[in-house]
């Protein structure tokens, strides 16, 4: 536990203000690390919309209640109503209607100050894009920190440019930068990139601020960057960092999830568990891109006739729309699901991830490297075979590779096509093979570190001795 002194009087309480950005890959660590922060004593102001607040409600256990204050902001109107009525995070909307989002982010400035003038905590805690907020927590007196929700490798390799280099084109992301003083095949593929550097470095829709000058203005107002990671995992990425803004960087460890000890059987459950507990031991592939990825119609059918080739048994979580916004839904091919019966389930539905994940039967997780996936998968000693579809999940790609506990199927560099085929082989090697054995030892190993509670409980304990400290 904390060393920090257990009585309110004598400055060791804390008041930390959260402020993540409006996807539930952010949110989520930043209410894990709150629970964290509250169960040591100290209040944590939790902010964002009211939709959203909702919907993490349900993730906080009723004896933190009292210790964390949610402030439900509502999300400013943009434009024509350019987002939908319950568009209030990444995951509701399709890709397009993403910058919109950003821009009723930003929205959010002047009642955000408001309570950062009227609570006045001791720090508060931003994602990468409220560009805005360290000139206001400044004049208040409140100290700032950046908490990312991505890894070391991803701030190193995505610095943004200042006085060593500018990346004009995709190409400049298709090799490390020369400020990375040492050997790394982390770098972007040109499929990859491409996103990158639209999404990243220019931004196409009026009013909007690209993500590069918004993670600029926070790394650079902030007192501190705090960082959802490790030294077991990437020491090197983390000291580099450090050298390069000049600032302290300090990890905060991987927040890994932690299985309820008492959980509700509901119907959904108790179904999943019938068909897994069926399967054999290490034997099936858990199929999951998550909130945000959405695979096109021609990568979901590769996807699924790759499973059926495979003639490996699976259970797959499938989501066809990015929320109600989203007219372009995909499906499955024409028979898919009866031809597979016999060793698939597909489930539309939503689906507890955690228990689901940590099933004994499940041998392999078909998915995309997107950091909290990672954490998670190696939380339960699943190793992977990825995909990458969006953001940083090229760069993580490339470290889980690099580590062997995670295999990138094969595809077109220029376009990023690949074949069922492609996939058939790449879950039988990561599954079964003796090619693969690396794979299944290394994430085992792997799991020694990010599912050691107490030794990443000691990271929360340093990170809250610096706020204290530096209050």
């Amino acid at each position: 536990m904390t060393n920090l002194k257990d009585n309110d009087g004598d400055g060791t309480k804390l008041h930390v203000a959260m402020f993540p950005f409006l996807a539930f890959g952010h949110m989520v660590p930043y209410l894990e690390l709150s629970k964290l922060i509250a169960q040591k004593g100290h209040t944590v102001s939790f902010i964002s919309t009211p939709r959203n607040i909702d919907r993490l409600l349900p993730r906080l256990p009723e004896n933190l209640s009292s210790a964390i204050n949610f402030v439900k902001l509502p999300l400013p109107v943009v434009g024509d109503n350019k987002l939908p009525e319950d568009g209030e995070a990444t995951t509701d909307l399709p890709v397009e209607l993403i910058s919109y989002l950003k821009i009723a982010y930003d929205g959010l400035k002047s009642p955000v100050t408001e309570f950062l003038e009227s609570s006045k905590p001791d720090w508060v805690l931003q994602d990468f894009a409220a560009y805005w907020l360290p000139p206001i927590s400044r004049r208040l007196g409140i100290k700032t920190g950046f908490l990312s929700a991505y890894n070391g490798a991803t701030l190193g390799i995505l610095k943004p440019p200042g006085f060593e280099e500018y990346r004009t084109c995709p190409a400049d992301f298709m090799k490390p930068p020369k400020w990375v003083p040492f050997e790394t095949p982390v770098a972007f593929k040109l499929f990859e990139c491409r996103y990158i550097f639209h999404g990243f470095m220019a931004e196409t829709t009026e009013g909007n601020v690209p993500d590069i000058h918004r993670v600029g203005g926070v790394i650079d107002g902030c007192d501190a960057i705090f960082v959802r990671s490790c030294y077991e995992y990437e020491a090197e990425w983390l000291g580099m960092i450090q050298d390069l803004h000049r600032k302290p960087v300090i990890p905060v460890g991987v927040l890994p999830p932690k299985l309820e000890e008492k959980f509700e059987d509901t119907d959904t459950w108790l179904t999943v568990k019938k068909w897994l507990d069926s399967r054999k031991a290490k034997s099936v592939v858990y199929v999951a891109f998550g909130s945000e990825a959405k695979p096109s119609q021609t990568e979901l059918n590769e996807i699924a006739l790759g499973l059926e080739l495979s003639g490996l048994p699976f259970f797959w979580v499938l989501r066809t729309r990015r929320g109600s916004g989203d007219t372009e839904p995909v499906e499955l091919p024409e028979g898919f699901e009866e031809r597979t019966a016999d060793r698939g389930m597909v489930w539309r539905g939503w689906v507890e991830q955690l228990r689901t994940l940590s099933h004994e039967s499940i041998g392999l997780a078909l998915t995309h490297p997107g950091w909290g996936t990672i954490i998670e998968a190696i939380r339960f000693s699943k190793p992977m075979a990825v995909l990458v579809f969006l953001n940083d999940q090229g760069l993580n790609a490339r470290v889980i590779e690099q580590k062997k506990i995670g295999y990138m199927i094969p595809r077109d560099e220029t376009e990023g096509f690949f074949t069922k085929e492609s996939v058939a082989k790449s879950l039988k090697l990561v599954m079964e093979e003796e090619e693969g054995k690396v794979y299944r030892e290394n994430v085992k190993d792997m799991k020694g570190v990010f599912g050691d509670m107490d030794r990443q409980d000691r990271y929360v304990d340093s990170f809250l001795d610096y706020l204290v400290a530096h209050r």
